[in-house]
């Protein structure tokens, strides 16, 4: 993507003078380096944990331009729990409804969330400056309340040098330069990733040969808020597809596919970029264009996300095409499966092992975002002529039969990973719905008061259904919360008894603080739980 002219959207992090700078290099737990939503969420997660963390970031907060702008429901649970989820989703555009077109034809259109029951929507539009302005205000919440988070904005890593057992990173501010040592450095420093390029570590994938037209769109219109795609639009000059999007503000985001052999310098002029919204909108529409750039549809991933003491989350890690929202909310599911690891491990409750875990879970998460984005590159960008004769007879058929409906692929939505098959997985011995199976996220449900994700917080739980669960504490100095729920009294739509009990009568679960399912039963005693939980933390392997 090509990088517009930085303009701070919201100042989150002003610059100043801190005492380090002119004493002997401080040691800090964990050090952060990039403030952007991964880095702040990762950063809020540990400090409310209690653990000490340290961000830097080279630019004082958000800047201008929508970037990633849609946010699935797993992310908004994610931002929920660490108290940011409810100003998202005020401040966003709520969506459950897209809409696929050929040329003029509505092929069909789709719900992402036809089931009641649920506290947060499939998907919200909101400008990733917002995500970033609210979760750094709950960080300043956090603070007030005695959270050991602190944040230097133009403050920019120069260099780093790895050592046995922490991390020496040479630090550029507009007072000079100085020295931080690390117990642990998180990586969160975006696709061209400078910490990745220091330790001259490979970014592998493809790089498809199309280039994509974003514009952000000022105006007042009476579209719908719906994700509208186009397949080989109508309106002249479009390219290859289009994609139209309601964001906060009043401002809408158009997606052109301009094809490989462009002059980008003229695409990005504003008379050629209007002419292609005017083709779009109609030129009696009144609009103001806020930002626009250019990229190129990417699928790569590092090898490894742990190096030692260096961990890589978000962008720097992984990158996949915007098509199918799912970069900054794979961002996200890093964050919240990093930061519970990293805090047990520096609280010793835990071996480092079980960071290796964070690299093997979140890998096969990026794999399965690169496989979705691949297929929905390859669907968009036909490589033969006999390849788009298929696309298009596939356009054609779901226009009247719902079969050929899965195979149009205009970017399959972000969904939640399902850690199948990874070592911290413990015994299945329910037999439950498979949505609530060993490694999948816990799915919500409304409760006679409130939700039951509002209920599991950050830590490990026990949630017994129709049951009594052993007395169980903690393991290992791991506390363990217990959450006892009966479907009588506490299930007024039946939707627990659906998503976690299936036909069975009763239900034990063991849940991680990113509310992963770790382990289940009908019935349970305290030393199976406690050995589950071992494996849940890397202490079997």
């Amino acid at each position: 993507m090509t990088e517009p002219r930085y303009d701070i959207a919201f100042k989150l992090y002003p610059y100043k003078q801190v005492a380090a700078q002119s004493t002997a290099p401080q040691r800090h737990p964990v050090v952060i380096v990039g403030g952007g939503p991964i880095g702040l969420a990762t950063a809020l997660d540990l400090g409310r944990k209690g653990t000490p963390v340290l961000v830097l970031d080279d630019h004082e907060g958000a800047g201008q331009g929508s970037r990633a702008i849609c946010f699935a429901k797993r992310t908004l649970e994610i931002a929920d729990r660490l108290g940011a989820g409810q100003a998202m989703v005020d401040k966003g555009v709520v969506w459950n409804v897209g809409k696929v077109f050929h040329g003029d034809d509505k092929v069909f259109e789709f719900n992402l969330q036809p089931e009641e029951g649920h506290k947060f929507p499939a998907f919200i539009n909101l400008q990733q400056p917002y995500f970033e302005k609210y979760i750094a205000d709950e960080i300043r919440v956090a603070q007030s309340q005695g959270a050991p988070i602190e944040l230097r904005g133009k403050n920019t890593v120069t260099k780093m040098c790895q050592k046995d057992d922490h991390v020496v990173l040479d630090v550029d501010t507009p007072d000079g330069p100085y020295k931080i040592l690390a117990d642990w450095l998180v990586a969160c420093d975006g696709a061209r990733s400078p910490i990745r390029k220091m330790m001259g570590l490979s970014f592998d994938g493809r790089v498809f040969e199309d280039n994509f037209l974003i514009a952000d769109v000022k105006m007042t219109a009476a579209f719908p808020t719906e994700r509208w795609f186009w397949f080989e639009p109508p309106f002249k000059n479009s390219g290859a597809s289009a994609l139209l999007h309601k964001q906060p503000d009043d401002i809408w985001r158009i997606d052109f596919q301009l094809g490989w052999d462009i002059d980008r310098a003229h695409e990005l002029q504003d008379e050629n970029v209007r002419a292609r919204v005017d083709a779009m909108l109609g030129e009696d529409i009144d609009y103001e264009l806020e930002w626009t750039s250019i990229y190129t549809f990417q699928c790569r991933r590092m090898k490894d996300f742990r190096h030692d003491r260096v961990l890589f989350a978000g962008d720097s890690a992984h990158q996949v095409s915007p098509f199918g929202a799912r970069g900054a909310n794979s961002g996200v599911q890093d964050a919240d499966n990093l930061a519970w690891k990293l805090d047990l491990v520096i609280k010793g409750l835990a071996p480092d092992a079980l960071l290796d875990t964070y690299s093997r879970e979140r890998a096969h998460g990026a794999d399965e975002n690169i496989l979705n984005s691949s297929r929905a590159t390859d669907f968009l960008t036909p490589k033969s002529d006999m390849s788009k004769v298929f696309r298009n007879a596939v356009l054609t058929l779901a226009k009247s039969h719902e079969f050929a409906r899965p195979l149009v692929n205009s970017g399959r939505l972000s969904v939640p990973c399902v850690y199948d098959g990874m070592p911290l997985n413990g015994p299945d011995e329910l037999a439950g719905p498979a949505r609530t199976r060993v490694g999948a996220p816990c799915v919500d449900a409304p409760m006679a008061e409130g939700f039951l994700l509002d209920k599991l917080g950050g830590s490990f739980t026990l949630l017994a259904i129709n049951t009594q669960p052993p007395s169980l504490e903690e393991v290992g100095g791991i506390a363990i919360q217990t959450l006892r729920i009966s479907t009588k009294e506490d299930d007024p739509t039946g939707a627990v008894k659906d998503r976690y009990l299936g036909y069975t009568t009763q239900a034990i679960y063991l849940l991680r603080p990113d509310q992963h399912v770790a382990a289940r039963w009908t019935t349970a005693n305290a030393q199976q739980i406690a050995t589950a939980l071992r494996i849940a933390t890397a202490q079997e392997l």
